[in-house]
């Protein structure tokens, strides 16, 4: 536990020793009254707790710091997968600081995958926030769910324009017969330059299908949004793989890993 997250309304209470986060810093940081912590608030400040007292609750004083780290300017677009792999995938992509995750159903995904009850049980937030955790954030990736690639895309596309977003890069993972590796189709747009620190002005939508992949159908659906069909070499990987992998390459090239 690389920070202690609490809600808003959590920060001035005392926490119980027997919540998860009680029990790590008493038994796994070995804390006392007098020591500090770091913590923060979800989807906001970070700063340090000083503990001032320990009883059957831990009592504590919050002085925020920072606005916590910035989430980066890239969403995912991720065919849904098996939901073992999707609790690992969403903890990954959430450390990378992906600021938003599509999940949706593809054309070769397995359709029960998408009646998974991480979503609606809350699993699936507990993995982003384990993420966050682990990054020592504060910041917690939106996630979306999308019946389909198009309904996916349209979303997207119609958001873009209402935050009257420039620079979007638009990707496609792809190990068949992809135009470009994913670095070359980064590094031949002025605008993704490395150069220049991460902000908001280049915006990355990434998409990465499911196990089998995307259909050409699909394909052709992407390249009509103006998506480039770019591979990462020829080793198939789980889509928790790749999208982590692709993840980080973006990340780095954008500039957001200085």
């Amino acid at each position: 536990m690389n920070i202690c997250l609490f809600s808003p309304e959590e920060i001035n209470q005392p926490l119980s020793v027997k919540d998860e986060r009680g029990e790590h810093l008493i038994k796994i940081l070995h804390k006392k009254a007098g020591d500090s912590f770091t913590a923060g608030i979800i989807g906001g400040q970070a700063g340090t707790a000083v503990i001032t007292e320990i009883t059957d609750t831990i009592k504590f004083t919050f002085e925020p710091k920072s606005d916590g780290k910035p989430l980066t300017p890239l969403k995912m677009i991720i065919g849904f997968p098996r939901p073992i792999q999707l609790k690992r995938l969403l903890r990954d992509i959430a450390a990378l600081g992906v600021c938003e995750v599509h999940l949706t159903g593809t054309e070769l995904g397995e359709k029960s995958y998408m009646k998974s009850t991480l979503v609606e049980k809350g699993s699936a937030y507990k993995m982003l926030l384990d993420g966050t955790v682990q990054a020592g954030g504060t910041h917690v990736p939106e996630l979306y769910l999308h019946e389909n690639l198009r309904e996916c895309v349209d979303w997207l596309e119609e958001h873009a324009e209402k935050d009257h977003s420039h620079h979007i890069l638009r990707l496609a993972l792809d190990n068949v017969n992809p135009k470009c590796s994913l670095s070359e189709a980064m590094t031949d747009l002025p605008c993704m330059s490395c150069a220049t620190p991460c902000s908001e002005s280049k915006r990355v939508f990434a998409a990465i299908g499911s196990e089998r992949g995307w259909t050409d159908k699909e394909r052709k659906l992407l390249e009509d949004y103006g998506y480039i069909r770019c591979g990462m070499g020829n080793r198939i990987m789980r889509t928790e793989t790749a999208s982590t992998v692709a993840g980080a390459i973006i990340l780095e090239k954008i500039g957001c890993l200085k």
